[in-house]
């Protein structure tokens, strides 16, 4: 029994917790199901995984990038607040199980082989459950798992033990995984034109409300690629241009309100580029910061490309061998280079603006809790929404439902932090804010029973997408309908 603990932790910690490894993988199955030859499997083994760590890099960066200003932000005007960002919202969430539930540290990390393997199996039965997304973007399910892990601990009788813990996180988190990716088949299929693959991340729910709604609220031929703009602003179609010039617009703003001293105080900037007056001017830092986004959106896509492409092209053999009908729920990332190239910094500019709008009420209403903004879901969840959006609803829905996602996010953020007894931070993003909010208040109040409520309630979803088919082939194969 030990050494199978030992490998499935040695499985957990070196390939399903390192996403680019574990498409790795699955594209170096993928291809020898298919019977390619071994230099084939061995090209798409190295492309898949180097294209997702190229991914990694970016979005690291653009982390990376934004996070000292957050910091200077909280020094210079004393802010005592949450900031809603997952990476934040782990560390939060780790800390108050350290302090509150110290013999259930190890839960998360057990409760994430314990939920893959849940939706494997759901996976498995897809012709009962109706699932047919395999959920793979392993970082996301380790901070996931963390903060679930504490909104299931507010249910005494999971207390009892490590086991019950585990198993009842896993259970929980193997159903989100399972469920809400399988949510985005149709969305994103639509989005890629048959591109085959889902999303897993942690925006399925609103993905999937996003391509319900959008339509409804513009029409999707008057899209960001179709917008007419006076001659001279024809040049923020290309993505490099406007990334940098919003940036340029965003960062400065902020920079020059914080000044030089801040961002040159080593004990203030801890983390990026510190500034430094002797070798460089200040607006030319500015600008420097202002580049460095768009850089790393540059490699964000380019990266996305790389393993996009041999990912969809290997499952194939994991779909049609080991798990038939299955889609590989990936991150988020990879839709943005489907969309309109304006969508991505129309989303992020739109959301920010419904974040700080709500930032600023919880400051006039003397709010208990403050919130700050956090890269992750202020660029990621609503550049997602705009895309998905601008797609089936052109512009207006984009502008419209990236802006209520920025004002549910600090919102809802701010009561997940008071609910949950979080210092410092909360996961932030769209998902974790609806559904997994009510989802806490029904742990809290209702208990095991409430448990059982969000179970049955992710079961049944996949099995009303199911009935709403009219060609239930067609949803097998993962066919957009009624379009």
């Amino acid at each position: 029994m030990d050494f199978l603990m030992d490998i499935l932790n040695w499985f957990s910690q070196n390939i399903l917790q390192k996403p680019a490894f574990f498409v790795g993988l699955l594209v170096l199955i993928g291809y020898a199901l298919l019977k390619k030859p071994w230099y084939d499997v061995f090209a798409g083994f190295v492309k898949a995984t180097v294209g997702y760590m190229i991914l990694d890099v970016a979005a690291g960066g653009l982390v990376s990038t934004f996070r000292p200003i957050l910091t200077a932000l909280n020094y210079k005007f004393n802010i005592g607040a949450a900031v809603i960002d997952p990476y934040f919202g782990l560390t939060a969430a780790n800390e108050k199980i350290a302090e509150e539930f110290p013999k259930f540290v190890g839960v998360a990390t057990s409760a994430l082989l314990v939920g893959f393997f849940v939706n494997i199996l759901l996976v498995a039965l897809r012709k009962i459950t109706k699932v047919r997304t395999l959920f793979i973007t392993g970082h996301i399910m380790v901070q996931q798992a963390a903060t679930i892990t504490v909104m299931v601990l507010l249910i005494k009788p999971f207390q009892v033990n490590e086991l019950v813990a585990t198993l009842a996180v896993g259970l929980v988190c193997g159903l989100y995984w399972a469920v809400s990716s399988n949510m985005t088949v149709e969305p994103t299929q639509r989005l890629t034109g048959g591109g085959g693959f889902a999303i897993g991340h942690q925006q399925q729910f609103a993905i999937w409300f996003v391509d319900k709604v959008a339509p409804k609220l513009g029409k999707k031929e008057e899209n960001l690629d179709n917008l007419k703009l006076p001659t001279f602003l024809n040049i923020f179609h290309d993505t490099v241009v406007a990334s940098a010039t919003l940036m340029l617009v965003f960062f400065g703003a902020i920079l020059f309100v914080l000044g030089p001293d801040i961002m040159s105080n080593a004990e203030v900037i801890t983390s990026g580029t510190l500034y430094n007056p002797e070798k460089q001017a200040f607006f030319m830092y500015v600008l420097q910061t202002a580049f460095t986004f768009s850089v790393y959106l540059f490699i964000l896509m380019q990266g996305v490309r790389m393993f996009v492409g041999e990912l969809t092209n290997a499952f194939q053999g994991i779909s049609n061998k080991l798990l038939p009908g299955s889609f590989p729920a990936v991150d988020v990332a990879a839709a943005f280079g489907f969309g309109s190239p304006s969508a991505v910094l129309f989303g992020f500019a739109t959301g920010l603006i419904g974040q700080l709008i709500t930032i600023v009420l919880l400051i006039v209403f003397k709010n208990p809790v403050l919130i700050i903004t956090g890269f992750v879901p202020v660029f990621f969840d609503n550049a997602a929404i705009a895309v998905y959006a601008d797609k089936r609803g052109g512009w207006k829905a984009a502008l419209t439902l990236s802006f209520i996602s920025g004002v549910i996010q600090v919102a809802f953020g701010a009561i997940a932090v008071s609910l949950l007894g979080l210092v410092g931070g909360y996961h932030g993003n769209i998902d974790l804010d609806i559904p997994w909010v009510p989802f806490a208040y029904l742990f809290k109040y209702l208990g095991v029973i409430g448990y059982v409520l969000v179970c049955l309630f992710l079961l049944i979803i996949p099995q009303l997408q199911f009935a709403k088919a009219k060609d239930k082939e067609a949803y097998y194969r993962g066919e957009a309908q009624g379009e």
